[in-house]
């Protein structure tokens, strides 16, 4: 089950290239984002680019206007029991991050997902960092690339800090790191540590 709201761009303001002041489950720490339609066209990924394919829905994230738009999700972590000893504490949850990240053509416009770990004081514990990916990843197209990490969610883990980072890195005016279908999931692994 995806902790996240709102991973996949389908709610709320948004369906063309224009940036959208709020989007619905993130909160927008910096720039302006944009939920881009696969229908826009005009050098935005379509359907028929490489990317999640039939998973994609109707839109995905991007960068919008702005040199740098940073998206933030906090998720708070199962209960861990009665006493306080649940199954992250013994190491029997693991995670999984994965997104859609890409970029357009040549450029080296891309994006960062990460998730940190916290503690109930909020203290960090652990974090994963997924892309960017690179124009020649991509082959110099415009796509979307799946990336993903798994690991054990780390013992006195109580909330994850989800981050979607947006980089201009080139010349015009969009900021052309794209996303979709972020998810952060957890299972148990059945095993002590």
């Amino acid at each position: 089950m995806n902790l996240l709201v709102n991973g996949d761009a389908e709610k709320g303001p948004g369906g063309t290239a224009e940036p959208v002041g709020s989007v619905v489950g993130w909160g927008v720490r910096k720039g302006a984002p944009a939920l881009i339609g696969y229908d826009v066209g005009d050098g935005y990924p379509t359907p028929a680019d490489p990317g999640p394919g039939a998973a994609a829905g109707a839109r995905f994230f991007a960068g919008g206007n702005s040199p740098l738009t940073t998206l933030v999700q906090e998720a708070t972590l199962p209960a861990h029991g009665a006493t306080g000893h649940g199954p992250v504490d013994a190491g029997r949850v693991r995670y999984v991050l994965s997104g859609w990240l890409g970029g357009y053509a040549g450029q080296e416009d891309g994006v960062r997902l990460s998730v940190e770990f916290r503690d109930r004081a909020g203290n960090p514990l652990a974090l994963s960092v997924l892309g960017p990916v690179t124009a020649a990843e991509r082959g110099h197209a415009t796509a979307l690339l799946e990336r993903r990490a798994e690991a054990a969610v780390p013992p006195g883990a109580r909330s994850a800090h989800v981050q979607l980072s947006f980089t201009r890195s080139g010349g015009g005016t969009s900021n052309d790191g794209y996303a979709d279908q972020i998810s952060l999931a957890l299972t148990a692994s059945g095993r002590h540590k």
